[in-house]
């Protein structure tokens, strides 16, 4: 019951308020913002994209890059919720930037589109919803440098494989390995902590 009344607490609040609170470390806060705005934003995502899959991708993109930018979030230079839609609408136009760069990438090697199942689904959610910041804080640490480095330059940053290439002066085949093996990696340590 205590659960409840800090929930319809949490609710009452605005969402300026809430943004503020989650940039000071107010996980509560940033949990009443998410579930006040997770629909609204799934639903932007899927109306956009028509594709359920990338809508759940880019809606969990959206509020990981919320956590990261909610420290730097200022009520006077707009609200909260343009803010938040301001987010996933970069997420968007980096997906399509993106999806257009790994889609001429996968014709040319022949390779057929990933198809995410319901119970994938399912999982990823089931997952997503047990890993806390400091156990992903946790995770990333315990990776090599060039790994975490490059998870964090295409995931948190949205940075393209092109650009982070550039500044490694490697090749993106190169951050692309970085990346996917740090991500198995985290993948494996998370579902062995289960």
């Amino acid at each position: 019951m205590k659960y409840l009344s800090v929930t319809v607490f949490e609710d009452r609040r605005t969402d300026d308020a809430l943004v503020v609170a989650a940039g000071r470390g107010d996980r509560a806060a940033l949990e009443a913002f998410y579930r006040r705005h997770l629909g609204a934003v799934t639903a932007f995502h899927l109306r956009r994209t028509g594709r359920r899959e990338l809508a759940f991708d880019l809606t969990a993109e959206t509020f990981a890059a919320v956590v990261v930018a909610s420290p730097r979030f200022d009520p006077e230079l707009g609200s909260a919720v343009g803010w938040l839609f301001g987010i996933a609408a970069n997420k968007l136009r980096g997906s399509l930037r993106r999806g257009r760069v790994e889609e001429d990438a996968r014709l040319r090697l022949g390779l057929e589109p990933v198809v995410l199942e319901d119970a994938d689904l399912e999982r990823v959610d089931e997952l997503a919803s047990i890993v806390g910041e400091d156990r992903l804080a946790d995770l990333l640490a315990l990776l090599p440098e060039a790994q975490r480095d490059a998870i964090l330059a295409h995931v948190v940053d949205d940075r393209s494989y092109e650009e982070i290439a550039d500044d490694l002066d490697c090749s993106q085949a190169v951050v692309r390995q970085r990346v996917a093996r740090g991500l198995r990696t985290m993948r494996t340590r998370l579902e062995g902590t289960r």
